[in-house]
């Protein structure tokens, strides 16, 4: 894939003697959706992890193969993981939203990083907000608590937060898990809307999610890659009868 965002050659990643990841290969296309998807416990969320590198903060982990983003493999020791993490971002199940206010839960990123100036701030958080989808909601009530949001509020914050410090890449651990439908079906518009400018990388147990905002797939079992392609023909043909298998409810 000659336009690949992210590049995984012979990935083998393990937890102490237990190997979650067996030799992953995979490439993901730039501002595209890409869903992981398959049974608890296969390594979706910790293949996620290793793109920004945040399994680093397990004790005992260790790690072979290659992770290269935007030709560069992270895994390199040169590679200074605060500028990784301001460039690759991570949304988690749950929102996580500084106990600060609203408006100092998206300058923090500009602020600790320093690239920008206060009196910029403003500014950063005007067009944040905007980005998802917050601002009109949100412009009077920038000095109230975060956490007294909703909690579709609070995940849109915390997406905000990320494209304040000029993430490139947004990685999504089950987003939507702990939203009602009506809260989901929002967060899934926002990532469409998103995608135009940003490559996303979900992880979903929601076979119908990933079927509405992904264009391509990723199938897990036990820590192989057991197919990967275009989500359409993912879901319609798939070549593998393990998938099949997966995506019809017979198994998993």
């Amino acid at each position: 894939m000659a336009d690949a965002k992210i590049k995984v050659k012979a990935l083998n990643f393990y937890y102490g003697k237990f190997q979650a990841l067996k030799n992953v290969k995979l490439e993901i296309p730039e501002r595209e959706i890409t869903a992981i998807i398959g049974p608890s416990g296969c390594g979706k969320s910790t293949l996620l992890r290793c793109f920004n590198r945040m399994n680093d903060l397990v004790s005992g982990v260790r790690i072979e193969g290659e992770v290269v983003v935007d030709g560069e493999d992270i895994y390199c020791p040169s590679v200074d993981l605060v500028h990784l993490r301001k460039k690759v971002g991570m949304v988690f199940q749950r929102p996580n939203p500084f106990p600060l206010s609203i408006f100092d839960n998206i300058a923090y990123g500009p602020s600790i990083h320093h690239f920008a100036s206060r009196k910029q701030f403003p500014e950063i958080v005007e067009r944040s907000l905007k980005a998802v989808g917050l601002w009109n909601d949100l412009k009077d009530r920038l000095r109230d608590l975060a956490l007294t949001l909703s909690g579709e509020q609070q995940q849109r914050l915390c997406i905000a937060r990320l494209l304040a410090v000029e993430a490139d890449i947004l990685l999504m651990d089950e987003p939507c898990s702990a939203l009602d439908p009506i809260a989901t079906e929002r967060i899934e518009e926002l990532m469409r809307e998103l995608r135009k400018k940003y490559t996303i990388v979900i992880v979903t147990h929601n076979m119908q999610q990933a079927a509405r905002v992904s264009s391509r797939a990723a199938y897990f079992y036990l820590g192989e890659l057991i197919e990967y392609g275009s989500t359409q023909r993912l879901f319609t043909r798939p070549l593998r009868r393990e998938t099949e298998d997966y995506i019809t409810g017979r198994f998993g």
